[in-house]
């Protein structure tokens, strides 16, 4: 497998670096050169992209690439690959055996607290939920006339090494913010990586909700960050009154319980199933701070 990641952010990372440790050979791009040594350190070969064009010698790799990942976020102007691509992926990328698509769960919009799942109809609520899905449906009449596999993966709230609840108790950031029948579900970005990967392997192709099994409120996840750190968790704060950005407030605006059922029934085991699990992995390994 010769794999290339569009975005080798956080999620992103942590993809190449698994690809790479099962003897893949990966690139990945970023718009920052600061970051293109942590990526070469990852395994990934690291190449600049501003999202505008592609370099010449990006061109020539994209040549021999065999397996696509997507995960830059698209804007109001829409994904900012697909319009470099073309109408024909394999213009670009010849050998392409296989695309996957890094969306997310918002584009199901609210849902009252529901289950959903990939036969859900969406309907997205907020504009980054609107572009992730007519995103989605962009990749999917690109790949129509190729016939190169495409899997879509909706993510959860993303969190993992260095990005999770006990940082922010270490920072004061960490809120436990109270909004009545509010649940969220999440996803270890290590889980993110295998199920690419698990997908990737076997050329599989459809929209897969990558996400834990248990759907909660957002504030048993601080307090349970809390007990294992053994330290006071903030104070709950009522979601009406409490100061946050559009932005944050925005988030609550969806409620929904999202299943991962489909990716499960092919045989894909997540390693951290459940926030309790994945927090005190994390406390005991030391690897939270990352």
């Amino acid at each position: 497998m010769r794999m290339m990641i569009f975005g080798a952010g956080y999620s992103g990372k942590a993809i190449g670096a698994l690809a790479a440790a099962k003897g893949h050979q990966v690139a990945g791009t970023t718009r920052s050169i600061d970051k293109m040594a942590a990526l070469d350190e990852a395994g990934i070969t690291p190449f600049e992209f501003d999202g505008a064009s592609f370099s010449g010698e990006l061109t020539e790799t994209l040549r021999n690439v065999t397996h696509l990942v997507q995960s830059i976020a698209p804007g109001p102007g829409g994904d900012p690959l697909l319009p470099l691509l073309g109408d024909e992926v394999r213009t670009h990328l010849p050998r392409l055996e296989w695309i996957g698509y890094l969306s997310t769960v918002g584009v199901y919009g609210d849902h009252a607290g529901a289950w959903v799942d990939e036969e859900t109809p969406c309907r997205p609520v907020s504009q980054r939920s609107v572009e992730r899905l007519q995103a989605e449906v962009a990749w999917q009449s690109l790949v129509a006339a190729s016939g190169v596999p495409l899997a879509i993966l909706r993510l959860s709230g993303i969190y993992g090494p260095g990005r999770n609840p006990f940082v922010n108790l270490v920072n004061g950031s960490a809120r436990r913010l109270v909004k009545k029948a509010q649940v969220f579900n999440r996803i270890r970005v290590e889980d993110i990586a295998a199920a690419i990967l698990f997908l990737a392997e076997a050329r599989t192709s459809g929209i897969f909700n990558v996400t834990d099994n248990e759907p909660c409120p957002p504030q048993d996840v601080v307090a349970e960050a809390a007990r294992l750190m053994d330290v006071e968790p903030p104070p709950e704060q009522d979601f009406e009154t409490a100061k946050l950005t559009p932005m944050a407030r925005s988030f609550y605006g969806e409620n929904k319980r999202v299943s991962n059922a489909k990716i499960a029934s092919l045989g894909f085991r997540f390693q951290y199933p459940d926030y309790r699990v994945s927090l005190a992995e994390l406390w005991a390994s030391g690897h939270w701070n990352k």
